[in-house]
């Protein structure tokens, strides 16, 4: 009986890995166009930053004008940024449409319903941001964690983690801290 349960157990952690879906294989539909769009489809230059947000969460409210200034900074420097809503569903889609179109953000929102993405990526917070780049011919994330070090006063910021990691990447480092814990709102259980 124990041998069985040994093999049942190594069976199974064999095949979660073996059919577990690559980060470059993850597809979501992007709210805005209502396209399935794949993560190796939106890593085309030089980093994508997925930001992990939604409307109910007042702490990714408090980002959204950091969150435009990061894109009009850096989307010319082969960074795209993408918004992720793990909490979302479809049925959510025109809402995500009509933030996107009001608030001015522009960028692609994806819906992560199934929570494939989030789980892949062990998301626990909202916002919470992962730089994504080429490592190898693979896509990792090289930072993972908090915008910068203070979700309520943009003025009393005195660290933005992910512009440094950014900025590290573009100029061929590897990002340090790779890795700051977000603050935010929790991501709703898987």
């Amino acid at each position: 009986m124990k041998l069985k349960a040994i093999f049942l157990f190594f069976f199974l952690t064999w095949a979660n890995i073996s059919f577990a879906q690559s980060l470059e294989e993850i597809t979501l539909t992007d709210a805005i166009t209502n396209k399935p769009l794949t993560i190796a489809s939106l890593s085309d230059q030089e980093g994508l930053v997925l930001l992990f947000y939604d409307l109910k969460c007042p702490f990714a409210k408090m980002y959204e004008e950091r969150i435009k200034n990061l894109r009009t900074s850096y989307s010319n420097k082969g960074i795209r940024f993408v918004l992720v809503n793990p909490n979302a569903t479809l049925a959510d889609q025109a809402s995500l449409k009509d933030y996107v179109d009001s608030s001015g953000i522009n960028l692609s929102f994806l819906i992560d319903s199934e929570k494939t993405l989030s789980k892949k990526l062990e998301v626990s917070k909202i916002p919470e941001v992962f730089l994504l780049t080429k490592v190898e011919g693979e896509i990792q994330p090289v930072y993972h964690g908090a915008i910068d070090n203070n979700p309520q006063a943009e003025d009393a910021v005195s660290e933005k983690f992910l512009e440094r990691a950014i900025n590290q990447l573009l100029r061929g480092e590897t990002p340090s801290p790779s890795q700051v814990r977000a603050t935010g709102c929790n991501v709703r259980s898987f």
